[in-house]
């Protein structure tokens, strides 16, 4: 394997450090390191993180290769910073069952840029009427421990109690997509003062609220583990704190964009503000970082949704839903939590990294940056400024919300176990 020197890293920001990474592993840190490297790295003024762990990705294969491919999308992953992903249910077919599961695994190692922890359907075919093979998606090579209908909620009460009743015996976890179906009919964005004036079909807070509280009651009684997907009303925030404050094993996450865009981007009518959860109020924006910032939100997943041209660039009610965000992530949190103060940089491993790597149970992820660890890892600059051009995105899509926004922060290196998925800003052919 090739060795690295790093020099000059701020871990978790603090003062310069060296980093020698050998034989996939931090095999010293320190200060002037004495070490000989195939490749001497200077990072001064880098932040030095764990690798990224996101919970939540679209990597659409299989059946939507046109929008994104494993490969395509960890690349966009590495770019980002991000070692490891957990891939969403929803592709055609849906991650319903071993077969499925298995295959997105091993796509996953084949690409070679983060490892793909598949994440499996609760019920068959997303349609909300029977549980899915849960013990065979366990049981399987991929392993897996989080299972989500995203996309869709799992509405009906008494199958969300029977998954719950199984996750709890294999310590795993279901997502939820907090969404009421019969309160958000026809929806087309968040329901409020925007939505009125804009004429367009309300998606009120109440249908995302609602379910949470039925899920958090739910997993409390049973003694099983509940997360929230894409969080994004101050009243959800409230419930999740009244539940974490009762010791319940509830966990959510936050998406970027939820804490940096709001339904006022809806007035230009442009599908790519156009997403599920929609859009919030200004005050739901700050309701979420306060909660990001306090722990009540655990995490902050991408959701990354890639959509080929022809499903954004078209009449806005009959426009897909959903934003890409893997190469963007860390820019819109240094801008939203650091740059504002709500978080330190220790705060972003813990909310990107060390947090989502223990909700999904990932235990090769989310380790610190200490001699002996996976040197998963992602050298920042926080310095840099630049304008977001999607067009130059590893993503297959360009759904991006951030299109000519000048945004801080590049994400310099990646690495996996010890190998370079990205240096100097660039892409490392695998």
């Amino acid at each position: 394997m090739t060795t690295y020197l790093i020099r000059n890293a701020q871990i978790l920001g603090g003062a310069p450090r060296d980093i020698h990474i050998a034989d996939g592993v931090f095999a010293a840190i320190g200060e002037d390191l004495d070490v000989t490297a195939d490749i001497d790295l200077d990072a001064h003024g880098l932040v030095a993180l764990p690798g990224l762990v996101d919970l939540h990705t679209h990597l659409r294969e299989p059946g939507r290769e046109d929008a994104e491919t494993v490969l395509t999308g960890t690349r966009a992953a590495a770019m980002g910073g991000y070692t490891a992903v957990h891939a969403m249910a929803n592709t055609f077919p849906v991650a319903d069952s071993a077969e499925v599961v298995e295959q997105v695994w091993r796509l996953g190692r084949a690409s070679g840029y983060c490892d793909v922890q598949p994440v499996g359907a609760v019920t068959v075919g997303l349609e909300g009427k029977e549980l899915a093979g849960l013990g065979a998606m366990h049981d399987s090579a991929a392993a897996v421990r989080v299972f989500s209908d995203d996309g869709k909620c799992v509405d009906d009460p008494v199958l969300m109690r029977r998954a719950l009743e199984y996750v709890r015996t294999v310590d795993g976890v279901i997502a939820q997509h907090a969404q009421e179906p019969r309160l958000t009919a026809g929806a087309q964005m968040n329901e409020g003062a925007v939505s009125g004036e804009l004429g367009l079909p309300g998606w009120p807070a109440v249908a995302e609220e609602s379910i949470i509280a039925r899920d958090v009651l739910l997993a409390a009684h049973l003694g099983a583990r509940v997360h929230i997907c894409h969080l994004s009303t101050a009243g959800s925030v409230e419930i999740v704190r009244w539940a974490k404050g009762r010791g319940w094993d509830v966990t959510a996450e936050v998406t970027p964009h939820h804490l940096l865009l709001t339904d006022e981007t809806v007035r230009s009518n442009d599908p790519v503000y156009k997403v599920n959860p929609p859009l919030r109020t200004a005050a739901d924006v700050e309701a979420l970082r306060e909660a990001l910032a306090d722990g009540t939100i655990d995490a902050v997943a991408t959701d990354h949704a890639p959509h080929p041209a022809a499903d954004k660039d078209c009449a806005w009610t009959v426009a897909a839903m959903g934003m890409v965000g893997l190469e963007t992530a860390l820019s819109v949190v240094q801008q939203t939590m650091v740059d504002t103060g709500l978080l330190n940089w220790e705060g972003v491993a813990d909310r990107m990294s060390h947090r989502p790597a223990r909700i999904g149970r990932l235990s090769g992820h989310g380790r610190s940056v200490s001699v002996g660890e996976p040197a998963n890892l992602v050298l920042f600059d926080p310095a840099y400024r630049g304008v977001v051009n999607p067009d130059t995105f590893a993503t297959r899509s360009r759904n991006s919300p951030y299109r000519g926004m000048d945004l801080p922060g590049r994400v310099h290196a990646t690495f996996l176990r010890g190998e370079a998925t990205v240096l100097a800003g660039e892409l490392v052919e695998r």
